[in-house]
């Protein structure tokens, strides 16, 4: 692990030579030679120092390297316009650098000041190169929720250790049965997650995101919360089966009222980054029924809502490069104008609702059967979750795709090889890792 850590300290000073294309190949090759070190199991293995990675810490990082590696393709315009492009690369090697260490640390509390670590190059590149006037005022949202909920963590920590006398993951074993001691320790990764009541900081963080910032926390900066909660379940095995009920049914009903809230969004940006919130209580819920099915199919849902819901916002950038506007009433038409994007939106749109055979249909295959076994009650929450899912999908669907054109788009830039490539890197591995499924239920 430390030798992936050296590489992306020695492919910065490519950034500063404003080498874009040389770092972007560099970035790529780190991902696939990343991907040969591939960790089949839950045993820890390439442990060196505090580092060490399992199956779910593996696919977690290779989520960040794939993601992080996108997001420079992504963000082109940064590069032509010279706009701090130097420091726009400094601040995504150091993002990638602090996910790389939170994900593959060995030790609760090295996790915990990744954590915290990783919020600052997000809220720089929100506020660096953000687009509107409120991205201060939306930085301040993400910093404080999560500030807020991870204090009472950090003096969680501190009293396990006093108890037991170790953080080690492999050694969290030893069961607590306090309920302020749950929250204290969890409410952080429900905050991240984000679990309905304190998921309001994501969609102002989304909509005053540059592209980059958009895709870096729907594809990285949410699974830090599923991440957290599968690692600290294990301490609350007892308490867990008596009061998890209560955040599942609040997820449950939380993804369904989100789900309608994303029906009567005019915004674009922001009915993709409720759709998040919708599709994250959904792998919670399967995370808090602590069976195998849930852990398995939450591991499955984070990758898959990683790559469909960042690629989703590419799209979103790509209509407002071009419409200098997000809303829904002016990107109407756009089959007429650019046809092969709308069939990457119909690609990436049917994905983000489970159609097969993407990564989300067998992870909600998955997550259904999990929480339905944990209580039948929920059956009607699923299906309401289900409906309106293809519901707000169809709905940004039809309404950006048909309808009449409006006239003033007619001088206007068709997409570039770039772009589409960016397209297919999300929408081939999501809709291709179906086939390999099983690598996900390694989780034993």
């Amino acid at each position: 692990m430390m030798k992936f850590m050296l590489m992306l300290l020695l492919v910065l000073p490519l950034g500063f030579l404003n080498y874009f294309w040389l770092l972007q190949f560099a970035w790529f090759l780190m991902t696939f030679l990343f991907m040969l070190n591939f960790s089949f199991n839950y045993l820890y293995m390439y442990i060196t120092y505090f580092l060490g990675v399992d199956l779910l810490s593996y696919l977690m990082v290779l989520l960040s390297f794939w993601i992080c590696t996108l997001m420079l393709l992504a963000s082109q315009k940064i590069y032509y316009t010279g706009f701090w492009s130097h420091m726009f690369i400094v601040v995504l090697t150091l993002m990638m650098l602090a996910f790389l260490l939170a994900f593959s640390s060995l030790n609760l509390f090295m996790f915990y000041i990744f954590f915290e670590i990783s919020l600052v190059p997000t809220l720089m590149l929100i506020i660096g190169w953000g687009y509107q006037p409120e991205r201060l005022q939306a930085g301040i949202y993400l910093l404080f929720y999560t500030l807020f909920a991870s204090l009472p963590m950090m003096i969680s920590i501190f009293y396990y250790y006093k108890l037991y006398g170790t953080l080690e993951f492999y050694f969290l074993n030893k069961e607590m049965g306090e309920l302020m001691l749950y929250l204290c320790m969890n409410m952080v990764f429900f905050v991240k997650a984000p679990l309905f009541f304190v998921h309001l900081w994501l969609p102002k963080a989304h909509v005053e995101a540059p592209v980059s910032g958009s895709m870096i926390l729907a594809g990285v900066m949410l699974k830090l919360g599923g991440y957290g909660l599968m690692r600290m379940m294990v301490v609350f095995l007892s308490l867990g089966s008596s009061i998890n009920y209560f955040f599942i049914g609040l997820s449950m009903i939380g993804g369904v009222i989100v789900s309608l809230i994303c029906i009567r969004q005019s915004d674009i940006k922001s009915l993709i980054a409720y759709s998040s919130v919708a599709h994250m209580g959904m792998a919670v819920s399967g995370i808090l029924t602590l069976n195998y099915w849930g852990m398995s199919g939450a591991l499955m849902m984070m990758v898959a809502h990683g790559l469909c819901s960042s690629g989703l916002f590419c799209l979103a950038n790509l209509n407002y490069e071009r419409m200098m506007s997000r809303s829904l009433y002016l990107n109407k038409g756009l089959i007429n104008l650019i046809p092969s994007l709308s069939l990457w939106w119909f690609l990436l749109v049917s994905s983000n609702m489970a159609a097969p055979p993407s990564l989300n249909l067998m992870s909600e295959i998955m997550l259904i059967n999990s929480v339905m076994s944990y209580d039948v009650l929920n059956m009607l929450m699923l299906m309401l979750l289900s409906f309106f899912s293809a519901v707000y999908s169809l709905y940004l669907y039809a309404f950006s795709q048909h309808g009449k054109l409006y006239t003033g788009l007619y001088p206007f830039a068709l997409g570039s090889i770039r772009e589409y490539l960016l397209l297919l890197m999300h929408w081939l591995p999501l809709n291709v890792l179906i086939l390999k499924g099983e690598l996900m239920c390694l989780l034993v």
